[in-house]
C-alpha cells in the first residue's frame, strides 16, 4: 500500500504516525505526497509503525529490501548430533 493510501484511510492517521515515528505532522505529508524522498533507514520503522500496511518496498522501490529480509531472517537451530527434527 502507499503512504498516502495509507494516511486517507481515517482521520488523524497522519498524527498517529507521527507520533509513533517521532516526526512532525508535515514530513509525514511530505513523505505521502512524494515531496520528499522517505529516508531508507526510516522505511522499516514506518512498516512495523503500520502493522506491514506500507511495505519498506512501497516506500522504496529503489533499495534491495530482499537482502535485508533474508538476513533477518532468524536462522533455525542446528539439531544436536543424534537427536532428530520434528518439524
Amino acid at each position: 500500500m502507499k503512504l498516502i493510501d495509507y494516511v486517507n484511510q481515517g482521520r488523524g492517521m497522519r498524527t498517529k504516525l507521527a507520533t509513533s515515528l517521532g516526526v512532525p505532522q508535515i514530513l509525514i505529508s511530505q513523505w505521502a505526497l512524494e515531496q520528499r524522498r522517505v529516508p531508507a533507514e526510516r522505511c522499516p520503522t514506518i512498516e512495523r509503525a503500520t502493522d506491514g500496511a506500507v511495505r519498506c518496498e512501497d516506500l522504496r522501490p529503489d533499495v534491495d529490501w530482499a537482502y535485508l529480509r533474508q538476513s533477518a531472517a532468524p536462522t533455525p537451530e542446528p539439531t544436536p548430533a543424534g537427536e532428530t527434527s520434528h518439524a
